[in-house]
């Protein structure tokens, strides 16, 4: 069903709240809501973009590829989160590409629309800013993980993280069931050193799994493992 901006309570989430009524009106003429299938891609590391995704439902793994062939996961971008604000600012094509890790809801914004606004509402590119420089610190983040923290750290680490944002299911598994290839191309190791890891986590009683979902069975250790206890 379209939404209108005006009314959608995912913008509070995003840039967006700092437009007006006017502006979000002009950009509910102008959007297009689309359904994105798990595994299908918004965009490719390299297009040139023509506007940005509002995530409505669902999430986006944002990926760049190494020059030996594999995928490091910089992001995952959830309901309410804006994609493809940085190439539309900066007017570059996509240096991340965005792939659907589940089925999703988007809504597609025409570049016009934003940058027509960032001109004339200074608050809203203020929020732009903001959310721009928020990614930022996310990816230093990343960095200072890779160099100083071990792959069994950057797994119990990404377990909890996925817990905390996204939740867990009714069989306490964690909501947002990621490939044992994704995990490892969050904590940027190999596929099978990953497997290796989260077989060893199990035998320790420090989740539990079936399939490709896993449990957290004992928070406290992997906090205490990623802590460097």
């Amino acid at each position: 069903m379209e939404s209108r901006c005006e009314n959608c309570i995912v913008r509070q989430f995003n840039s967006l709240r700092a437009m007006s009524k006017e502006e979000l009106k002009t950009v509910s003429d102008s959007k297009t809501t689309k359904k994105i299938k798990k595994g299908e891609s918004l965009f490719e590391e390299g297009d040139k973009l023509n506007g940005v995704y509002c995530v409505r439902n669902g999430v986006s793994k944002l990926s760049k590829l190494s020059p030996n062939g594999k995928d490091q996961i910089v992001k995952l971008a959830s309901k309410g989160e804006v994609i493809g604000q940085r190439s539309i600012v900066a007017e570059e094509c996509a240096n991340l590409s965005a792939i659907a890790v589940s089925d999703m809801e988007v809504c597609f914004i025409p570049k016009e629309s934003i940058a027509n606004t960032l001109q004339k509402n200074p608050n809203f590119t203020l929020e732009v800013l903001r959310h721009m420089a928020h990614d930022l610190k996310e990816a230093d983040d990343v960095i200072v993980n890779m160099s100083q923290k071990t792959v069994k750290q950057r797994i119990a680490e990404a377990f909890l993280y996925l817990k905390n944002n996204f939740g867990e299911d009714e069989d306490g598994y964690l909501a947002l069931t990621l490939s044992r290839e994704d995990i490892s191309n969050v904590v940027g190791t190999a596929t099978e050193s990953a497997i290796r890891i989260i077989s060893e986590f199990k035998k320790k009683g420090f989740i539990h799994t079936s399939g490709k979902k896993v449990g957290i069975k004992n928070e406290r250790k992997l906090r205490e493992l990623v802590e460097g206890f």
